[in-house]
Protein backbone atom coordinates (compact mmCIF):
# COMPACT_ATOMS: atom_id res chain seq x y z
CA UNK A 1 0.00 0.00 0.00
CA UNK A 2 1.30 3.48 -0.60
CA UNK A 3 2.03 6.11 1.62
CA UNK A 4 -1.13 8.14 0.39
CA UNK A 5 -3.37 4.91 0.42
CA UNK A 6 -2.39 4.61 4.05
CA UNK A 7 -3.18 8.22 4.75
CA UNK A 8 -6.33 7.79 2.71
CA UNK A 9 -7.25 4.94 5.19
CA UNK A 10 -6.57 7.57 8.12
CA UNK A 11 -8.47 9.98 7.00
CA UNK A 12 -11.65 7.93 5.93
CA UNK A 13 -12.04 6.81 10.01
CA UNK A 14 -12.49 9.96 10.61
CA UNK A 15 -15.72 11.29 8.82
CA UNK A 16 -16.39 8.18 6.42
CA UNK A 17 -16.38 10.40 3.73
CA UNK A 18 -14.02 8.70 0.66
CA UNK A 19 -14.06 12.94 -1.05
CA UNK A 20 -12.76 14.46 1.90
CA UNK A 21 -10.53 11.53 2.92
CA UNK A 22 -8.84 11.60 -0.69
CA UNK A 23 -8.10 15.26 -0.44
CA UNK A 24 -7.06 15.44 2.47
CA UNK A 25 -4.75 12.14 2.50
CA UNK A 26 -3.33 13.98 -0.88
CA UNK A 27 -5.36 14.02 -4.04
CA UNK A 28 -6.51 16.28 -6.30
CA UNK A 29 -9.92 18.03 -5.88
CA UNK A 30 -10.71 17.43 -9.17
CA UNK A 31 -10.31 13.80 -9.31
CA UNK A 32 -10.63 13.05 -5.58
CA UNK A 33 -14.73 12.06 -5.27
CA UNK A 34 -13.63 9.04 -8.06
CA UNK A 35 -9.96 8.45 -6.10
CA UNK A 36 -12.21 8.08 -3.01
CA UNK A 37 -14.62 5.91 -4.89
CA UNK A 38 -12.14 3.49 -6.11
CA UNK A 39 -9.72 2.92 -2.87
CA UNK A 40 -12.70 1.53 -1.19
CA UNK A 41 -13.52 -0.66 -4.13
CA UNK A 42 -9.68 -2.14 -3.92
CA UNK A 43 -9.67 -5.34 -1.56
CA UNK A 44 -6.01 -4.06 0.47
CA UNK A 45 -7.35 -0.71 1.33
CA UNK A 46 -11.14 -2.14 2.27
CA UNK A 47 -9.02 -4.42 4.06
CA UNK A 48 -7.29 -1.93 5.59
CA UNK A 49 -10.22 0.08 6.76
CA UNK A 50 -12.24 -3.18 8.08
CA UNK A 51 -9.01 -4.00 10.06
CA UNK A 52 -8.73 -0.55 11.71
CA UNK A 53 -12.49 0.03 12.13
CA UNK A 54 -12.47 -3.67 14.15
CA UNK A 55 -9.14 -2.00 16.50
CA UNK A 56 -11.32 1.18 16.91
CA UNK A 57 -14.25 -0.69 18.42
CA UNK A 58 -12.05 -2.74 20.36
CA UNK A 59 -10.96 0.48 22.28
CA UNK A 60 -14.07 2.46 22.34
CA UNK A 61 -16.36 0.34 22.79
CA UNK A 62 -16.92 -1.19 26.71
CA UNK A 63 -17.04 -5.05 26.77
CA UNK A 64 -19.56 -6.87 28.84
CA UNK A 65 -17.17 -7.71 31.34
CA UNK A 66 -16.36 -3.97 31.65
CA UNK A 67 -20.11 -3.07 32.26
CA UNK A 68 -20.68 -5.22 34.71
CA UNK A 69 -18.04 -4.32 36.53
CA UNK A 70 -19.08 -0.93 36.35
CA UNK A 71 -22.64 -1.51 37.45
CA UNK A 72 -21.05 -3.64 40.10
CA UNK A 73 -18.78 -1.13 41.42
CA UNK A 74 -22.17 1.78 41.07
CA UNK A 75 -24.41 -1.15 43.01
CA UNK A 76 -21.92 -0.97 45.87
CA UNK A 77 -21.18 2.56 45.89
CA UNK A 78 -17.57 3.10 44.75
CA UNK A 79 -18.48 5.19 42.05
CA UNK A 80 -18.47 9.13 42.67
CA UNK A 81 -19.86 11.84 40.91
CA UNK A 82 -18.64 15.55 40.70
CA UNK A 83 -21.63 17.97 41.45
CA UNK A 84 -21.60 21.88 41.52
CA UNK A 85 -22.64 23.44 44.25
CA UNK A 86 -23.38 27.01 45.03
CA UNK A 87 -21.97 29.09 48.04
CA UNK A 88 -23.09 31.95 49.48
CA UNK A 89 -25.98 34.35 49.49
CA UNK A 90 -26.89 37.77 48.09
CA UNK A 91 -25.32 39.84 45.46
CA UNK A 92 -21.88 39.16 44.30
CA UNK A 93 -21.62 36.59 47.44
CA UNK A 94 -22.38 33.36 45.24
CA UNK A 95 -19.66 30.51 44.46
CA UNK A 96 -19.99 27.94 42.17
CA UNK A 97 -17.73 24.45 43.71
CA UNK A 98 -17.44 21.19 42.45
CA UNK A 99 -17.75 18.46 45.15
CA UNK A 100 -17.27 14.77 44.84
CA UNK A 101 -19.97 12.50 46.22
CA UNK A 102 -21.38 9.08 46.03
CA UNK A 103 -23.65 8.71 44.05
CA UNK A 104 -27.47 8.48 44.60
CA UNK A 105 -29.26 5.79 46.12
CA UNK A 106 -31.58 5.93 42.70
CA UNK A 107 -28.64 5.35 41.41
CA UNK A 108 -27.43 2.26 43.51
CA UNK A 109 -31.07 0.44 42.90
CA UNK A 110 -30.87 1.30 39.31
CA UNK A 111 -27.01 -0.80 39.05
CA UNK A 112 -28.44 -3.36 41.10
CA UNK A 113 -31.56 -3.18 38.84
CA UNK A 114 -29.97 -3.88 35.98
CA UNK A 115 -27.64 -6.10 37.09
CA UNK A 116 -30.35 -8.49 38.34
CA UNK A 117 -32.21 -7.93 35.07
CA UNK A 118 -28.56 -9.48 33.64
CA UNK A 119 -28.86 -12.72 35.86
CA UNK A 120 -32.52 -13.43 35.41
CA UNK A 121 -33.03 -12.73 38.88
CA UNK A 122 -36.39 -11.15 39.11
CA UNK A 123 -37.85 -12.98 36.13
CA UNK A 124 -41.32 -14.81 37.19
CA UNK A 125 -41.40 -16.87 34.14
CA UNK A 126 -39.96 -20.56 34.27
CA UNK A 127 -39.37 -23.00 32.35
CA UNK A 128 -39.93 -26.72 33.18
CA UNK A 129 -38.95 -30.02 31.32
CA UNK A 130 -41.66 -33.04 31.60
CA UNK A 131 -41.06 -36.68 29.85
CA UNK A 132 -45.23 -38.11 30.13
CA UNK A 133 -45.19 -41.51 28.22
CA UNK A 134 -48.25 -41.84 26.14
CA UNK A 135 -49.82 -45.28 26.07
CA UNK A 136 -52.56 -46.14 23.64
CA UNK A 137 -54.34 -49.41 24.56
CA UNK A 138 -57.03 -50.55 22.93
CA UNK A 139 -55.70 -50.29 19.34
CA UNK A 140 -57.44 -53.93 18.32
CA UNK A 141 -60.88 -52.63 18.68
CA UNK A 142 -60.67 -50.17 16.22
CA UNK A 143 -60.42 -52.16 13.24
Amino acid sequence: MTDKQKRFVDEYLIDLNATQAAIRAGYSEKTARYIGYENLTKPHISNAIQERMEQLEDVKIASIKEILEYLTAAMRGEIQEEVVVLEGWGDGCTEARIITKQISARDRLKAAELLGKRYNLFSDKFSMELTIPVVISGEDDLE
